[in-house]
């Protein structure tokens, strides 16, 4: 069995209005006082009305499941201790009149002070998924196996269509926003480890960026954990759809890991399309075409059903099969979770929608 661990990011807010509130450290400190969630399981992001928690290493989808409600009641439980909410949404509906103060650390002054709109304009929200890999050098290899796959991620997990109590268009405006940082949207391909490590080297070196971590690319190989990270996802409504994502991403590396083996050519998408591609599902989720790993525009429905017969036989081998493939279809009869927010608004105005991202945080 192959490793995974989930990171969600939430944003805490104003009960009544949703607009963010800086109170990370009262909520971490809460939160790891009670009697749910460990202090290193729940950390502070850049700024202070974000908050982000972790799963320890998994190896099946029940774990990955039990800890993240775990987590997410732990953090919910200590928002409204300090008197604020949890919201489990890849964008912040509404900002203040005020941005969000930065948490006072050197690195995350230094962005600060480097790119201040960037950075007050960061109230977005991500999961990141980790899957555990035999060696940073096959790492590379399985990189550039799934990197076609991205844009379908990306459609799937699409949770943030709001901005400024706004419909951006978009069904994940936190792609749109993310994508401003100097190094990030879809990895290259490399030719090798060594190739990897010198363009990492190269875009420090280069002064734009100031480390590694600041190589923000919707997939890459973690520093601190023999994994590779998928990051292009956004923050999830309910926590069966992130493991249902969890499973996907690492079904996607072992099917990766299999073909490396045996010596099958990867699917070669060209930059500029792969690019496109993930322009094409911020804006429209599954709503309807995606564009496919090999650059034709195909059904959103035709896509996620080649990407399950893809990843069927990884799936089969971990007992995920079954369980992910009826989210799946769940997914495609009911919507993306940015359908569900424009859905919840256009019903029930801005109380509905406040009620939806921060009720479902603790959700299953």
């Amino acid at each position: 069995m192959i490793t995974v661990g989930v990171e969600e990011e939430y944003l805490l807010v104003e009960p009544v209005t949703a607009v963010p509130t800086p109170a990370v450290e009262d909520v971490r400190r809460t939160a790891g006082l009670g009697p749910f969630a460990e202090r290193g399981e729940v950390q502070d992001e850049l700024l202070q009305a974000q908050i982000e928690v972790a799963t320890p290493v998994c190896w099946n989808l029940e774990e990955v499941g039990g800890h993240l409600l775990r987590l997410r009641h732990a953090v919910t439980s200590a928002a409204e201790a300090n008197g604020c909410r949890i919201a489990a949404t890849g964008a912040a509906p509404l900002r203040g009149p005020l941005p969000v103060p930065v948490t006072p650390t050197p690195r995350y002054r230094r962005m600060e002070g480097e790119a201040r709109q960037l950075v007050d304009e960061h109230l977005i929200c991500g999961m990141h998924v980790h899957v555990g890999i035999p060696d940073r050098e096959t790492g590379v290899a399985v990189l550039n196996r799934i990197r076609p796959w991205l844009p379908t991620l990306l459609a799937m997990s699409a949770n943030s269509p709001l901005w400024d109590g706004r419909d951006t268009g978009f069904a994940s405006w936190r792609t749109i926003v993310f994508g401003r940082w100097p190094v990030s949207g879809p990895p290259p391909r490399f030719d090798g480890l060594a190739d990897y490590e010198a363009r990492l080297e190269a875009l420090v070196a280069s002064g734009v960026i100031a480390d590694r971590g600041q190589v923000y690319w919707q997939a890459r190989l973690s520093d601190r954990y023999p994994t590779i990270e998928v990051r292009c996802l956004d923050v999830q409504l309910r926590a069966d759809d992130a493991v249902m994502l969890a499973g996907i991403v690492r079904a996607l590396v072992a099917t990766a890991l299999a073909e490396e083996k045996a010596g099958a050519p990867p699917a070669l998408l060209a930059p500029e399309l792969l690019h496109a591609g993930t322009w094409h599902a911020a804006r429209h989720g599954l709503n309807g075409t995606l564009v496919d790993p090999l650059g034709r525009p195909q059904s959103s429905g035709d896509v996620l059903y080649g990407l399950l017969r893809h990843i069927t036989p990884a799936l089969e081998d971990a007992g995920d099969l079954r369980g992910v493939s009826a989210l799946v279809h769940r997914l495609l009869q009911v919507g993306t979770p940015a359908d569900r927010q424009r859905q919840a608004l256009a019903e029930a105005g801005l109380p509905g929608l406040i009620d939806l991202v921060t009720g479902a945080a603790a959700s299953d």
